[in-house]
Protein backbone atom coordinates (compact mmCIF):
# COMPACT_ATOMS: atom_id res chain seq x y z
CA UNK A 1 0.00 0.00 0.00
CA UNK A 2 1.44 3.41 -0.58
CA UNK A 3 -0.29 6.50 1.10
CA UNK A 4 0.43 10.35 1.65
CA UNK A 5 0.06 9.66 5.36
CA UNK A 6 0.17 7.22 7.99
CA UNK A 7 -1.72 8.88 11.26
CA UNK A 8 -0.97 7.03 14.60
CA UNK A 9 -4.01 7.81 17.14
CA UNK A 10 -7.74 8.91 16.12
CA UNK A 11 -8.77 11.26 19.11
CA UNK A 12 -10.06 14.95 18.16
CA UNK A 13 -6.13 15.42 16.64
CA UNK A 14 -5.81 12.63 14.69
CA UNK A 15 -9.65 13.25 13.12
CA UNK A 16 -9.09 16.75 12.37
CA UNK A 17 -5.25 16.02 10.73
CA UNK A 18 -7.82 13.01 8.40
CA UNK A 19 -10.29 16.17 7.48
CA UNK A 20 -7.79 18.37 6.16
CA UNK A 21 -5.64 15.35 4.55
CA UNK A 22 -9.53 14.57 2.79
CA UNK A 23 -10.05 18.08 1.86
CA UNK A 24 -6.35 18.06 0.02
CA UNK A 25 -6.89 14.92 -1.62
CA UNK A 26 -4.59 13.74 0.39
CA UNK A 27 -4.61 9.52 1.07
CA UNK A 28 -3.94 8.11 4.29
CA UNK A 29 -4.23 4.99 7.08
CA UNK A 30 -4.91 5.61 10.80
CA UNK A 31 -3.53 3.00 13.31
CA UNK A 32 -5.74 2.99 16.93
CA UNK A 33 -5.38 0.92 19.43
CA UNK A 34 -8.23 2.47 21.82
CA UNK A 35 -5.78 3.07 24.46
CA UNK A 36 -6.83 6.50 25.29
CA UNK A 37 -9.50 8.04 25.94
CA UNK A 38 -9.09 11.68 26.95
CA UNK A 39 -11.17 13.06 23.50
CA UNK A 40 -14.08 10.69 24.09
CA UNK A 41 -14.96 11.58 27.52
CA UNK A 42 -14.19 15.13 27.93
CA UNK A 43 -16.75 17.77 28.15
CA UNK A 44 -16.34 19.56 24.41
CA UNK A 45 -17.46 22.39 25.61
CA UNK A 46 -16.39 25.80 23.41
CA UNK A 47 -16.22 28.77 24.93
CA UNK A 48 -13.75 31.59 24.51
CA UNK A 49 -13.74 33.19 28.28
CA UNK A 50 -11.65 31.84 31.25
CA UNK A 51 -14.45 31.68 33.56
CA UNK A 52 -11.92 31.56 36.46
CA UNK A 53 -10.74 35.27 36.03
CA UNK A 54 -12.76 36.50 33.03
CA UNK A 55 -9.90 36.81 30.31
CA UNK A 56 -10.07 35.35 27.03
CA UNK A 57 -8.70 31.94 26.07
CA UNK A 58 -5.46 32.50 23.93
CA UNK A 59 -6.41 32.91 20.18
CA UNK A 60 -9.55 32.15 20.91
CA UNK A 61 -11.21 33.95 18.05
CA UNK A 62 -9.23 32.58 14.78
CA UNK A 63 -9.70 28.80 16.85
CA UNK A 64 -13.78 29.36 16.97
CA UNK A 65 -14.18 30.86 13.26
CA UNK A 66 -12.42 27.70 12.27
CA UNK A 67 -13.81 25.13 14.67
CA UNK A 68 -17.40 26.36 14.26
CA UNK A 69 -17.31 25.41 10.39
CA UNK A 70 -15.17 22.79 10.48
CA UNK A 71 -17.85 21.01 12.91
CA UNK A 72 -21.24 22.10 10.85
CA UNK A 73 -19.44 19.87 8.02
CA UNK A 74 -19.06 17.18 9.78
CA UNK A 75 -22.38 17.20 10.71
CA UNK A 76 -23.33 17.02 7.12
CA UNK A 77 -20.59 14.42 6.06
CA UNK A 78 -21.59 11.98 8.85
CA UNK A 79 -25.37 12.73 8.82
CA UNK A 80 -25.54 12.90 12.95
CA UNK A 81 -25.83 16.18 15.45
CA UNK A 82 -22.66 16.79 17.26
CA UNK A 83 -23.16 20.75 17.78
CA UNK A 84 -25.10 21.56 20.85
CA UNK A 85 -25.17 25.55 21.57
CA UNK A 86 -25.76 25.73 24.67
CA UNK A 87 -25.31 29.04 27.06
CA UNK A 88 -23.01 29.33 30.02
CA UNK A 89 -24.09 30.46 33.37
CA UNK A 90 -21.28 31.58 35.66
CA UNK A 91 -22.29 31.56 39.46
CA UNK A 92 -20.95 34.54 41.54
CA UNK A 93 -19.85 33.83 44.62
CA UNK A 94 -19.05 37.56 45.70
CA UNK A 95 -20.08 41.33 45.15
CA UNK A 96 -16.02 41.63 44.26
CA UNK A 97 -17.06 38.48 41.21
CA UNK A 98 -20.18 40.72 40.62
CA UNK A 99 -17.92 43.57 39.15
CA UNK A 100 -15.01 41.82 38.04
CA UNK A 101 -17.65 40.63 35.60
CA UNK A 102 -18.82 44.11 34.34
CA UNK A 103 -15.19 45.21 33.84
CA UNK A 104 -14.52 42.39 31.81
CA UNK A 105 -17.91 43.20 30.20
CA UNK A 106 -16.56 46.31 28.99
CA UNK A 107 -14.16 44.77 26.79
CA UNK A 108 -14.32 44.83 23.02
CA UNK A 109 -13.46 40.89 22.98
CA UNK A 110 -16.45 40.07 24.96
CA UNK A 111 -19.28 41.96 23.44
CA UNK A 112 -20.39 39.14 21.44
CA UNK A 113 -20.23 36.87 24.18
CA UNK A 114 -20.68 37.90 27.95
CA UNK A 115 -23.85 39.36 28.69
CA UNK A 116 -23.51 42.53 30.77
CA UNK A 117 -26.01 42.14 33.84
CA UNK A 118 -26.44 39.93 37.05
CA UNK A 119 -29.36 37.04 36.34
CA UNK A 120 -31.05 36.56 39.20
CA UNK A 121 -31.65 33.14 40.31
CA UNK A 122 -34.69 31.32 39.84
CA UNK A 123 -34.18 27.71 40.15
CA UNK A 124 -34.46 26.57 43.42
CA UNK A 125 -32.46 23.68 42.55
CA UNK A 126 -29.54 25.73 42.14
CA UNK A 127 -27.28 28.12 45.35
CA UNK A 128 -26.64 30.95 43.57
CA UNK A 129 -27.49 34.07 46.02
CA UNK A 130 -25.01 36.26 44.19
CA UNK A 131 -26.54 35.52 40.74
CA UNK A 132 -25.18 34.46 37.82
CA UNK A 133 -23.24 36.16 34.51
CA UNK A 134 -24.52 34.45 31.26
CA UNK A 135 -21.93 34.02 28.88
CA UNK A 136 -23.95 33.21 25.16
CA UNK A 137 -22.58 32.09 21.51
CA UNK A 138 -20.94 28.85 23.18
CA UNK A 139 -21.77 25.31 23.35
CA UNK A 140 -20.75 21.74 23.50
CA UNK A 141 -19.38 19.01 20.77
CA UNK A 142 -20.49 15.80 21.72
CA UNK A 143 -16.87 14.07 21.00
CA UNK A 144 -18.24 10.76 21.78
CA UNK A 145 -20.80 10.54 19.19
CA UNK A 146 -18.34 12.24 16.83
CA UNK A 147 -15.65 9.41 17.27
CA UNK A 148 -17.99 6.65 16.89
CA UNK A 149 -19.33 8.38 13.77
CA UNK A 150 -15.61 9.01 12.48
CA UNK A 151 -14.11 5.13 13.07
CA UNK A 152 -17.82 3.98 11.34
CA UNK A 153 -16.74 5.90 8.20
CA UNK A 154 -13.31 4.91 8.14
CA UNK A 155 -14.01 1.63 8.86
CA UNK A 156 -15.97 1.23 5.53
CA UNK A 157 -13.38 2.46 3.74
CA UNK A 158 -10.86 0.46 5.42
CA UNK A 159 -9.16 3.41 6.34
CA UNK A 160 -8.37 2.46 9.78
CA UNK A 161 -6.28 -0.16 11.46
CA UNK A 162 -7.28 -1.24 14.76
CA UNK A 163 -3.96 -2.31 16.21
CA UNK A 164 -0.83 -0.65 18.28
CA UNK A 165 1.82 1.26 16.15
CA UNK A 166 5.04 -0.65 16.35
CA UNK A 167 7.76 2.28 16.28
CA UNK A 168 10.52 -0.24 15.57
CA UNK A 169 9.02 -1.13 12.76
CA UNK A 170 9.31 2.27 10.55
CA UNK A 171 12.06 2.24 8.38
CA UNK A 172 13.25 5.56 6.93
CA UNK A 173 14.67 6.57 3.48
CA UNK A 174 15.02 10.16 1.81
CA UNK A 175 11.69 11.23 0.92
CA UNK A 176 9.35 8.72 2.10
CA UNK A 177 8.98 6.44 5.33
CA UNK A 178 8.18 2.35 5.17
CA UNK A 179 6.23 0.93 7.78
CA UNK A 180 5.44 -2.65 7.47
CA UNK A 181 3.50 -3.28 4.17
CA UNK A 182 2.76 0.71 3.92
CA UNK A 183 4.90 3.47 2.10
CA UNK A 184 4.50 6.89 3.08
CA UNK A 185 5.50 10.21 2.51
CA UNK A 186 4.71 10.99 6.50
CA UNK A 187 3.73 9.79 9.71
CA UNK A 188 1.71 12.01 11.80
CA UNK A 189 1.61 10.72 15.31
CA UNK A 190 -1.54 12.25 16.99
CA UNK A 191 -1.15 10.25 20.40
CA UNK A 192 -2.31 12.31 23.31
CA UNK A 193 -0.91 11.00 26.31
CA UNK A 194 0.37 7.59 24.87
CA UNK A 195 3.09 9.94 22.98
CA UNK A 196 5.02 8.95 26.28
CA UNK A 197 5.91 5.72 24.67
CA UNK A 198 6.67 7.06 21.72
CA UNK A 199 10.46 7.00 21.39
CA UNK A 200 10.96 9.40 18.56
CA UNK A 201 9.20 12.19 20.69
CA UNK A 202 9.32 10.78 23.93
CA UNK A 203 11.21 14.21 25.58
CA UNK A 204 7.92 16.51 24.52
CA UNK A 205 7.38 18.37 28.36
CA UNK A 206 4.09 16.90 28.83
CA UNK A 207 2.40 18.13 31.97
CA UNK A 208 -0.36 15.51 31.22
CA UNK A 209 -3.82 15.64 34.10
CA UNK A 210 -5.90 12.69 34.90
CA UNK A 211 -9.21 14.36 34.65
CA UNK A 212 -12.16 12.19 35.84
CA UNK A 213 -16.14 13.08 35.12
CA UNK A 214 -19.57 12.09 36.55
CA UNK A 215 -22.78 11.05 34.67
CA UNK A 216 -25.71 12.46 36.85
CA UNK A 217 -29.30 11.63 36.64
CA UNK A 218 -31.40 14.65 38.53
CA UNK A 219 -35.48 14.92 37.47
CA UNK A 220 -35.64 17.92 39.32
CA UNK A 221 -32.59 20.23 38.58
CA UNK A 222 -33.82 21.29 35.18
CA UNK A 223 -31.58 23.11 33.60
CA UNK A 224 -30.48 23.72 29.89
CA UNK A 225 -27.84 25.41 30.03
CA UNK A 226 -24.36 24.87 31.60
CA UNK A 227 -23.63 26.01 34.97
CA UNK A 228 -19.89 26.99 35.75
CA UNK A 229 -18.63 26.86 39.81
CA UNK A 230 -16.02 25.15 41.37
CA UNK A 231 -17.28 22.52 39.00
CA UNK A 232 -19.07 22.37 35.45
CA UNK A 233 -22.65 20.74 35.02
CA UNK A 234 -23.53 19.91 31.42
CA UNK A 235 -27.25 18.38 30.56
CA UNK A 236 -27.02 15.69 28.68
CA UNK A 237 -30.86 15.12 27.92
CA UNK A 238 -33.35 13.16 29.81
CA UNK A 239 -32.68 14.72 33.20
CA UNK A 240 -28.96 13.47 33.04
CA UNK A 241 -26.02 15.77 33.14
CA UNK A 242 -21.94 15.69 33.16
CA UNK A 243 -20.24 17.29 35.83
CA UNK A 244 -16.55 17.83 36.06
CA UNK A 245 -13.91 17.38 36.32
CA UNK A 246 -10.98 17.19 38.49
CA UNK A 247 -7.09 17.28 38.07
CA UNK A 248 -4.75 14.81 39.12
CA UNK A 249 -1.13 15.22 38.41
CA UNK A 250 0.20 11.84 39.69
CA UNK A 251 -1.94 9.33 39.19
CA UNK A 252 -1.76 8.04 35.31
CA UNK A 253 -4.30 5.02 35.32
CA UNK A 254 -7.27 5.20 33.23
CA UNK A 255 -9.45 4.02 36.44
CA UNK A 256 -12.12 6.13 37.98
CA UNK A 257 -11.56 6.40 41.76
CA UNK A 258 -13.43 6.66 44.75
CA UNK A 259 -11.41 10.17 46.11
CA UNK A 260 -12.37 11.70 41.85
CA UNK A 261 -16.00 10.85 43.14
CA UNK A 262 -15.56 12.10 46.14
CA UNK A 263 -14.44 15.28 45.63
CA UNK A 264 -16.70 16.30 42.53
CA UNK A 265 -19.96 15.33 45.10
CA UNK A 266 -18.97 17.45 47.56
CA UNK A 267 -18.55 20.49 45.23
CA UNK A 268 -21.63 19.75 43.68
CA UNK A 269 -23.81 19.20 46.72
CA UNK A 270 -22.60 23.22 47.08
CA UNK A 271 -23.74 23.78 43.66
CA UNK A 272 -27.02 22.19 43.62
CA UNK A 273 -29.93 21.31 46.54
CA UNK A 274 -31.99 18.59 44.61
CA UNK A 275 -31.41 14.64 44.62
CA UNK A 276 -29.06 13.27 41.80
CA UNK A 277 -28.11 9.53 41.55
CA UNK A 278 -24.49 8.63 40.54
CA UNK A 279 -24.96 6.45 37.07
CA UNK A 280 -21.85 6.64 35.68
CA UNK A 281 -17.76 8.14 36.35
CA UNK A 282 -15.35 8.62 33.40
CA UNK A 283 -11.37 9.21 33.48
CA UNK A 284 -8.86 10.15 30.98
CA UNK A 285 -5.73 11.83 31.11
CA UNK A 286 -5.85 15.36 29.57
CA UNK A 287 -2.27 15.85 27.34
CA UNK A 288 -1.54 19.04 28.41
CA UNK A 289 1.97 20.98 28.07
CA UNK A 290 3.94 22.71 30.63
CA UNK A 291 3.40 26.18 28.30
CA UNK A 292 -0.48 25.28 27.90
CA UNK A 293 0.46 25.53 24.31
CA UNK A 294 0.18 22.49 21.62
CA UNK A 295 3.00 21.20 20.39
CA UNK A 296 3.11 20.68 16.30
CA UNK A 297 6.01 20.03 14.14
CA UNK A 298 8.32 17.69 12.82
CA UNK A 299 11.51 15.87 14.18
CA UNK A 300 14.19 17.58 13.68
CA UNK A 301 16.38 14.40 12.56
CA UNK A 302 13.29 13.16 10.85
CA UNK A 303 11.21 15.70 8.72
CA UNK A 304 9.46 12.36 7.79
CA UNK A 305 7.99 12.42 11.17
CA UNK A 306 5.62 14.90 12.45
CA UNK A 307 3.25 15.61 15.57
CA UNK A 308 0.23 16.88 16.75
CA UNK A 309 -0.41 17.02 20.41
CA UNK A 310 -0.76 18.74 23.66
CA UNK A 311 -4.41 19.74 23.22
CA UNK A 312 -4.86 19.43 26.80
CA UNK A 313 -8.61 21.03 28.09
CA UNK A 314 -9.33 22.77 24.78
CA UNK A 315 -9.16 20.49 21.99
CA UNK A 316 -12.71 21.25 20.47
CA UNK A 317 -11.56 24.48 19.84
CA UNK A 318 -7.98 24.16 18.93
CA UNK A 319 -7.81 20.97 16.76
CA UNK A 320 -9.10 22.04 13.43
CA UNK A 321 -6.98 25.06 13.68
CA UNK A 322 -3.75 23.16 14.87
CA UNK A 323 -4.20 20.49 11.89
CA UNK A 324 -4.81 22.57 9.08
CA UNK A 325 -1.60 25.27 10.73
CA UNK A 326 0.59 21.67 10.55
CA UNK A 327 -1.25 20.64 7.23
CA UNK A 328 0.50 23.61 5.49
CA UNK A 329 3.23 23.70 7.26
CA UNK A 330 3.95 19.53 5.86
CA UNK A 331 2.59 20.52 2.35
CA UNK A 332 3.52 24.14 0.98
CA UNK A 333 5.94 25.13 3.94
CA UNK A 334 4.29 27.78 5.65
CA UNK A 335 6.20 28.58 9.33
CA UNK A 336 4.45 27.48 12.26
CA UNK A 337 3.40 29.68 14.74
CA UNK A 338 6.48 30.37 17.25
CA UNK A 339 3.50 29.18 20.55
CA UNK A 340 2.78 25.56 19.02
CA UNK A 341 6.05 25.36 17.25
CA UNK A 342 7.64 22.13 19.00
CA UNK A 343 11.19 23.57 18.13
CA UNK A 344 10.27 25.85 21.05
CA UNK A 345 11.63 23.18 23.13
Amino acid sequence: MQVDYIIVGLGLAGLAFAEELERNDKSYIIYEDYSQNSSRVAGGVYNPVILKRFTPVWDAFDQLNIAIPFYAALEQKLNIQIDYPLDIYRIFTSVEEQNNWFNACDKPFFENYMIPKIIKNNNQGINAPFGLGSVTNTGKIDTKALLDAYIDYLQKRDLIVNEGFEYSKVIFNEDHVKYKTITAKKIVFCEGYGVVKNPFFKDIPLKEAKGELLTIHSPNLNINYIIKSSVFIMPLGNDTYKVGATFNWTDKTLNPTEEAKDELENKLKKIINVPYKVIDQKAGIRPTVKDRRPIIGTHPNNPQLAILNGLGTRGVMLAPKMAKQLYNHLENDEQLSKEVDISRF
